[in-house]
């Protein structure tokens, strides 16, 4: 498509929301080991939220934020996916040290390429790639859940939140999660979670008048500011997993672990890439979305001209469950 232009949204370095807009840049070319997606959809997250507020370490300027996104193959000069094929493509640098999915067309390695096959409508699909890697890698990396135990969520009505909780439930655990807002408990029991529990900052507490001994795991989504009270509603042998910082809260200043960590409480942390979801285990869990026995929510769907609005919703707390861009 040497020539041809496409829209897209070009962030020249750190700014408001509404800073945001779409451009015309020219159509990317691949190189042999790398694929040319038509993106239909792409879901926001929190890391193109710090991205674009400076935050972000890895950053080059100017870029095409994203990722993720979904779409069908356009070229593969290497052969590993045929043109037309159903794909959804995600991090391995995506957004950040090369251009993303917030356009028409995104270049990207073959391994951050994943196939799938399914009627889902492209913003549900474009809901998906990346919140279901996050939380399955949390869930089984990160804290290597098993059928039967108990699991906290810190952080619930995030679209991560959201996707963990259902992930959860579908393998057999009882899920306690988290929401600030008392008027929120009620999708968090529509989405499947045992336990709702609003959080004035003593989690802990209430968490352990409902089971004394703490939870067996626990999934912080929120940051380092409300960590030691996630610990402190842990069990003994229990583990939490460090994935998310809602807060923009990401370390822990004069780290003493004996001062900090409960006695026999394990801390772990996951930041996984598109490898860590297997092609079969992301069909399996777009199956069941398809087939109404996997509840994940989308909280709006936005053209590309809303993407301003969408990270204002995004940076301010406003969403439950996952933003999505109809490319269209």
């Amino acid at each position: 498509m040497t020539g041809m232009e496409m829209r897209a949204i070009v962030l020249d370095g750190p700014g408001e929301p509404e800073d945001l807009r779409v451009r015309r840049v020219p159509v990317p070319d691949p190189e042999p080991g790398w694929v040319r997606i038509k993106v239909e959809a792409f879901g926001l997250n929190r890391s193109e939220y710090h991205l674009r507020a400076g935050l972000a370490t890895n950053a080059r300027f100017p870029v095409i934020p994203g990722i993720e996104a979904t779409g069908t193959v356009d070229a593969a000069p290497g052969g590993e996916f045929a043109p037309g094929q159903q794909v959804v493509a995600m991090m391995g640098g995506m957004g950040r040290e090369f251009d993303g999915g917030y356009a028409e067309y995104t270049v990207v390695p073959a391994a951050c390429v994943i196939p799938v096959r399914t009627g889902l409508d492209w913003a549900t699909l474009g809901a998906l790639p990346e919140m279901l890697q996050t939380a399955h890698g949390s869930l089984h990396t990160g804290l290597a859940i098993e059928p039967g135990q108990t699991v906290l969520i810190r952080g619930g009505t995030s679209s991560v939140g959201v996707a963990a909780a259902v992930l959860a439930k579908e393998h057999g655990l009882t899920v306690f999660s988290t929401t600030r807002s008392p008027e929120r408990t009620a999708v968090l029991r529509d989405l499947g979670v045992d336990h709702p529990i609003v959080d004035d900052g003593n989690v802990a507490e209430k968490v352990r008048e409902i089971l004394p001994g703490g939870v067996n795991a626990a999934l912080e989504l929120v940051g380092t500011n409300v960590l030691p009270d996630t610990l402190k509603a842990t069990a003994v042998h229990g583990t939490v997993c460090f994935t998310g910082m809602l807060s923009d809260h990401w370390t822990i200043p004069d780290f003493y672990p004996i001062g900090y960590l409960p006695n026999g409480v394990r801390l772990t942390a996951y930041g996984g890439e598109s490898t860590d979801l297997p092609a079969e285990t992301f069909q399996r869990y777009v199956d069941l979305v398809a087939e109404g026995k996997l509840p994940i929510r989308i909280d709006r769907v936005f053209g590309m001209d809303e993407i301003g609005a969408a990270h204002r919703i995004m940076q301010d707390g406003q969403a439950v469950g996952k933003l999505v861009v109809r490319v269209d």
